[in-house]
């Protein structure tokens, strides 16, 4: 929904929407930077793209803004790209999508790929392996999402979730329908865990 959509509509069904995207804005901020500080200069840094379920050979919307937000939160060479995902929704690993998109965009510094997740839980247990040597670790994805990839870090690992540092994964105004829905999809899956706390 972007905003010249936004402007043709009635203005109650508009403003609901400005109100939708400004309350996804927020939960998003929020989720960004809950509990985490930001890094530290001269220290090894690994960022952890998760992966989003990919048809075909190429990057889609969400897949594409999750490796700009990996990219721009390394912050030396000696830092690593770590691409998480398998084949999901198509043949081919979610990773390797990813990391050929980083490629164009002229990823620097050394990437590696975990290509046989099939889920948030499996992205984190089998990504640990390759977060071991880090000093920082920075989870990226939409901003909801990656706290949950956090959330599930610390109950495995508590010892490498004390290394996790704020992602560069929320700017005000990007991907602003994708913020708003997933805010939305957090809060009803909150709720549902209220309800029967053994469906999580």
């Amino acid at each position: 929904m972007r905003k010249s959509l936004l402007l043709m509509l009635p203005a109650g069904t508009a403003a609901a929407g400005f109100a939708f995207l400004l309350w996804g804005e927020v939960v998003s901020a929020h989720a960004s930077a809950r509990g985490l500080e930001q890094g530290r200069p001269g220290t090894r840094r690994a960022v952890l793209v998760l992966g989003f379920g990919n048809r075909g050979p190429r990057a889609n919307a969400v897949n594409r803004y999750r490796v700009r937000a990996g990219l721009r939160t390394l912050r030396s060479a000696d830092d690593v790209l770590i691409f998480s995902g398998g084949a999901v929704r198509g043949p081919e690993p979610e990773a390797r999508i990813l990391a050929r998109y980083a490629a164009e965009r002229g990823c620097p510094g050394r990437v590696l790929l975990e290509t046989e997740s099939h889920s948030t839980e499996e992205n984190i247990r089998n990504s640990i392996p390759l977060l071991e040597g880090a000093e920082e670790i920075a989870v990226v994805s939409n901003a909801l999402h990656a706290e949950r990839a956090r959330g599930l870090l610390r109950e495995r690992r508590p010892d490498l979730a004390a290394r996790l540092i704020r992602a560069d994964d929320y700017r005000f105004g990007e991907i602003p329908v994708i913020k708003a829905v997933a805010a939305a999809l957090a809060l009803v899956e909150r709720r549902r865990s209220r309800v029967d706390p053994g469906s999580r």
